[in-house]
């Protein structure tokens, strides 16, 4: 278990911060902007927990966050070491199984649907956004030819997945797709 005493170490004052297996990189490497806006993920999750969503998104979406402290962790300890924890297909089938299930009460949709609705809805769809900008900055990590074989394939696989889960979701908090605010190309019947 993690055991904190000391918040600050004034170690990051040189614009570096140390990875789990004891190398620093500069503040603004891209591993460090990948596990960084995972964490921003975590956070737009826990915005919409505290607005009223109905079950069992609530517990399912602190499962989520547990599982991006995890993905976060595989981020900062490159490679592929056994004894280092570490993201699963397991991680990915949960997500799948949980949006086959929520999908399955939802309406088709007949156009895009645009954030907003129901304040819950709107974080999460907000999630989803920086869900997708993580996933973009882990798939520019493993691009890079040093990285390449650092990264897990199965973080990108799971980043995916949430935000079609985080899409869905946003449905299920929009009254099943009821609230959902669609687009309507060119503006037409816009008030």
């Amino acid at each position: 278990m993690v055991h904190l005493s000391k918040i600050y170490t004034r170690t990051g004052d040189d614009g570096t911060t140390g990875l789990g297996d004891g190398t620093r990189l500069e503040k603004h490497h891209v591993r460090v902007a990948a596990y960084g806006t995972v964490d921003e993920t975590s956070s737009t999750i826990g915005v919409a927990l505290v607005q009223e969503l109905p079950p069992p998104l609530p517990e399912r979406l602190r499962r989520i966050q547990n599982d991006l402290f995890d993905l976060g962790a595989d981020l900062c300890v490159p490679g592929r070491a056994d004894d280092k924890l570490r993201i699963t297909a397991a991680y990915v089938e949960r997500l799948e199984r949980w949006i086959d299930q929520a999908n399955a009460e939802l309406e088709s949709l007949r156009s895009f649907v645009l954030p907003g609705g129901e304040p819950g809805a709107a974080f999460l769809h907000l999630a989803r956004t920086v869900c997708r900008r993580a996933e973009r900055l882990v798939q520019e990590l493993s691009a890079r030819e040093e990285e390449r074989e650092r990264v897990d394939p199965l973080v990108l696989r799971y980043l995916n997945r949430l935000s079609d889960l985080l899409f869905v979701y946003a449905r299920v908090a929009n009254g099943n797709g009821e609230l959902d605010v669609l687009w309507r190309p060119g503006g037409e019947a816009a008030p």
